[in-house]
């Protein structure tokens, strides 16, 4: 069991590298020259980012999970359609962020950029940590290349950092303090301006997003005691990604001088537009972060009903036998 537990750990830091490298690789680092941002849709649609760097590792990931899901065999219980639904509408999601017009979009507009991020820490997490990619990929893979992995020294140190990373706290506080110390205004200017920073952003949203949603989803949910502090930490991020919303939402300058020549073109204002990425990020993350809040107060419920019907039934059968 011990030797099962460290492949699974091993193989969920694999799901998990595998898509960050998807989001990383979306910013080409050594362009010859720079495209200017998109100012029309015609321009934009012609925008396709189809980055090699994005695409394989997106399709490695799509191969692995369908191959995982494929082999039901070895008295292993398969998948759930919820759960293979949820990878599929997870991977989508990365998708639109990264391989399509979305993405240059991002180069002209604030709100673009914030719907960008949304769709990678509000849907595409959340979604794929549903669709347990650590599961499905484990099954893909061969035994004979899994056992040499989990006993080489260097696994005991992996699955260390496995341990640490999913503690609820941890990733919480590494999500939020991703979350505001990209939108410093120099810092998100030069992610704007430069590919090699840009990817460094994008892959730190996506892999805090993933760390914060396996720590409530997979960890922190595994007995009704830990149903409270995930809605904790759920209601607490909506506090302060509404707050960072409504700062962007209120403020009357810009904040951001990358977007100063970008967004006429577009009939926006740079504040104006500003104020539109403020909402996005404000309005939807918090009705998002409370529905989830909602849904795990429901399996809370659940999982206590069935904790205490388990416990009388023990203690009928222990009556019983005393009799």
């Amino acid at each position: 069991m011990a030797g099962d537990l460290s492949v699974r750990r091993l193989i969920a830091l694999g799901s998990v590298a595998t898509l960050v490298a998807a989001v990383a690789h979306a910013h080409p680092v050594a362009e010859t020259a720079a495209e200017l941002p998109p100012e029309s849709v015609a321009e934009l649609w012609r925008r396709w980012p189809l980055e090699p760097g994005v695409i394989v590792p997106l399709a490695l990931a799509a191969v692995l999970y369908g191959r995982g899901v494929a082999r039901r065999g070895e008295g292993r219980a398969p998948l759930r359609p919820g759960e293979i639904a949820a990878f599929a509408a997870g991977w989508l999601a990365l998708v639109i962020a990264l391989a399509s017009p979305l993405h240059p979009l991002g180069e002209a507009l604030f709100s673009a950029h914030m719907a960008q991020h949304e769709l990678l820490m509000l849907v595409a997490a959340p979604l794929c940590v549903l669709g347990r990619p650590h599961v499905a990929m484990l099954r893909a893979l061969p035994a004979r290349w899994l056992r040499p992995v989990a006993a080489h020294p260097a696994a005991r140190g992996l699955r260390r950092l496995a341990e640490t990373t999913s503690s609820p706290l941890l990733a919480w506080s590494v999500h939020a303090a991703t979350l505001w110390v990209w939108h410093v205004p120099p810092l998100f200017d030069a992610a704007v301006r430069s590919d090699a920073i840009h990817a460094v952003q994008h892959a730190t949203f996506f892999g805090s997003a993933l760390l914060f949603w396996w720590a409530l989803l997979e960890r922190g949910a595994r007995r009704p005691a830990h149903y409270g502090a995930a809605i904790l930490y759920l209601f607490t991020t909506a506090l302060h990604s509404g707050m960072l919303g409504v700062l962007l939402t209120f403020s009357d300058a810009p904040w951001y001088p990358a977007y100063a020549h970008t967004t006429t073109p577009w009939g926006l204002t740079p504040l104006a537009d500003q104020q539109l990425g403020g909402v996005i990020m404000w309005a939807p993350a918090c009705a998002f972060y409370t529905v989830g809040g909602l849904a795990l107060f429901v399996a809370w419920l659940r999982a206590s009903a069935e904790h205490a019907r388990r416990a009388e039934a023990r203690w009928v059968a222990e009556i019983g036998g005393q009799s």
